[in-house]
């Protein structure tokens, strides 16, 4: 074990990549405030989700670190590495399993790197921990392991809080002209990782549908690489109800979209990264499950409806469906969600 007295610096977390293990990821730097509350806690991550680092309490800067996905990059590791030295940081934190993702702290100087074992990183982490995945089932007990000494266990978690911007609601519902006379549904139908994860756009338009006939109005979010999906979604709502449907995909930056699902009754997901966006600013959180399960990175709020069918197929955490028929998504139907609508589209 390292000694206390190599603990007093600073701490930099090489964050992930993906929205949604960004999120989780406060798990981390809430249990590492908690510990040492004067710690000075940095977090180096890629555009994608670097912007969620300002929304989290327990951070005091964010690191923009830009590679295209796959690139090693090992020049501009290095060259970002050597000019951290000066924060001389005491510990750094890789929460990747990646070899390139350790490269940096060790050229940043910092004499204590932890991380979990994996590709052949023995010599770039000194402080190795080993997973054990039935002691840490879910990827914020695996996050929160980071924090604490090896074999310890981490404090009760708590789940993730971003903070909204009230003023940026105010600007963003000026702007769109989105008006709070009816109860909000959110939904987001993207998912980064594959189309085997999205449930059909005829049937988002169909919850849509139903949620304005009990009085709601729908708020579509995502970003550019969803705008076919949405465009679609809106396309397929009936015309008598589209004046309440509203397509904000693309249109909006990733702090945007937190300020305005803020304001949502309720949200209905895809298993992805605005999901866990949802419940981190406390929004009702429907997330319908396909090819993947909530057992690894569920939804971390207690306002929370699961909907899957658990075919004997799913899940399997496939891109696309291997069986060609996407039957645990595609027979999934809106009327699953009635209750939940009714529920909320009704709630003071």
């Amino acid at each position: 074990m390292l000694g206390e007295s190599k603990m007093q610096g600073g701490i930099l977390v090489v964050g992930p990549s993906w929205i949604g293990d960004m999120v989780m990821a406060q798990t981390l730097f809430t249990v590492l405030r908690e510990q040492r509350p004067d710690v000075e806690i940095d977090v180096i991550a890629p555009p994608a989700t670097l912007p969620l680092v300002s929304r989290m309490r327990e951070v005091n800067r964010g690191i923009r670190f830009e590679m295209f996905h796959g690139q090693l990059g090992l020049g501009k590791r290095r060259a970002l590495g050597r000019a951290l030295r000066k924060n001389r940081y005491r510990q750094a934190i890789i929460l990747s399993n990646s070899w390139k993702s350790a490269f940096l702290p060790i050229h940043a100087g910092i004499p204590r790197r932890t991380g979990f074992r994996g590709e052949y990183r023995y010599f770039l982490l000194n402080d190795i921990r080993l997973l054990n995945e039935s002691l840490m089932p879910r990827l914020i007990d695996r996050f929160a392991s980071l924090g604490v000494e090896n074999g310890q266990t981490p404090p009760e978690l708590k789940y993730p809080q971003l903070i909204v911007d009230e003023s940026n609601q105010q600007r963003l519902l000026e702007k769109f002209s989105l008006g709070m006379h009816r109860p909000t549904l959110g939904i987001c139908p993207g998912a980064e990782f594959g189309d085997a994860k999205k449930w059909p756009e005829r049937h988002y338009a169909e919850l849509a549908d139903n949620a304005i006939k009990m009085g709601m109005q729908v708020w579509i979010f995502g970003g550019p690489k969803d705008q076919t999906t949405t465009r679609q979604i809106r396309s397929l709502v009936s015309p008598v109800n589209s004046e309440h449907c509203t397509d904000l995909a693309g249109k909006t930056s990733l702090l945007d979209v937190i300020d305005l699902l803020d304001l949502c009754r309720l949200v209905v997901s895809n298993d992805s990264g605005l999901m866990h966006v949802a419940a981190a600013v406390g929004s009702a959180t429907a997330v319908i499950y396909g090819s993947t399960s909530p057992t690894f990175t569920p939804p971390l709020t207690e306002k929370l409806e699961i909907l899957s069918l658990d075919l004997s197929c799913s899940p399997c955490f496939k891109r696309t469906c291997p069986l060609k028929h996407k039957n645990c998504l595609n027979e999934l139907l809106p009327e699953r969600l009635i209750p939940v609508i009714e529920k909320h589209s009704s709630a003071s």
